[in-house]
């Protein structure tokens, strides 16, 4: 995949960051869910459909609440990766290999669309009709992103360092506070009912932090793999001279909540 207002237009492939991916992405904090939960979002009887859903990561964690999940994403290879682990959980979710622009799918058909750290790279001109076509009339969009806050942790900030000295066209850098104002999503047909956003410290030992960081973007999915290895142990190196651990790493979470307008 390449676009051009992402890492400069440098290509990058998520799926080859599918180990790790499905080994250390799963880092979403309880109270994300419990409070998607509680505004509605995941109750029994729904039909929710989660684009760029990579391992799966987000249905599995909702599925105890009761909705039925259908993941999709544009790589093959982080979708047998989520059906591995849909079976090694038992879990009834149907997971396909497709792009968001372009599903495939029935019309009218999802009470709930979803989309985890993945609409940055959605096309928002084509992706405009196959929402407003997969949506039921009341139905909603439910957009999410969680970044760490370099300039209120070190060992965030000298991670991205090192990520650029290895990547220095990687663009996922120096993210902060957004004070609510970070989410707006396709106001052309969407208008916001509530936006969420807060801040919590994610508890991370060595071999999680490394293996998230790995499988970000600027690692991974964009550098070979001899070069990912020489990254690895650079970036462990690293963070064990800064702490001991457990460590806590500062992120923010900003959870976005839509309807359709009516025209």
């Amino acid at each position: 995949m390449k676009l051009e207002n992402i890492d400069n237009g440098n290509e990058f492939n998520w799926g080859k960051t599918s180990s790790d991916y499905s080994k250390f992405r799963d880092i979403y904090p309880d109270s994300m869910y419990r409070k998607l939960f509680s505004r509605g979002i995941g109750l029994k009887g729904q039909k929710i459909l989660d684009m760029g859903t990579g391992t799966g990561v987000f249905p599995r964690a909702m599925y105890k609440y009761g909705a039925e999940f259908t993941g999709i994403d544009i790589s093959e290879e982080q979708i047998e990766c989520a059906k591995k682990l849909r079976e090694a959980q038992n879990m009834d979710i149907v997971f396909k290999a497709c792009s968001a622009e372009s599903t495939g799918l029935n019309s009218n058909e999802y009470d709930i669309i979803t989309s985890v750290q993945s609409f940055i790279y959605f096309d928002k001109e084509k992706i405009t009709p196959e929402i407003k076509r997969l949506l039921k009339k009341d139905g909603k969009v439910v957009i999410i992103w969680m970044a760490w806050l370099p300039d209120e942790c070190k060992i965030a900030e000298e991670t991205e360092r090192l990520v650029l000295k290895y990547n220095p066209e990687w663009t996922g850098s120096g993210y902060k506070r957004s004070h609510n104002n970070f989410l707006n999503f396709l106001p052309e047909i969407l208008e916001t009912e509530e936006i969420i956003n807060y801040t919590e410290a994610l508890e991370f030992n060595y071999e999680l932090w490394t293996g998230r960081i790995r499988a970000c973007r600027g690692v991974s999915a964009s550098l070979p793999e001899p070069v990912v290895n020489d990254f690895n142990r650079d970036h462990m190196k690293m963070v064990k001279e800064i702490t001991d651990e457990p460590f806590r790493i500062m992120h923010e979470i900003n959870i976005g909540i839509y309807k359709m307008k009516r025209y």
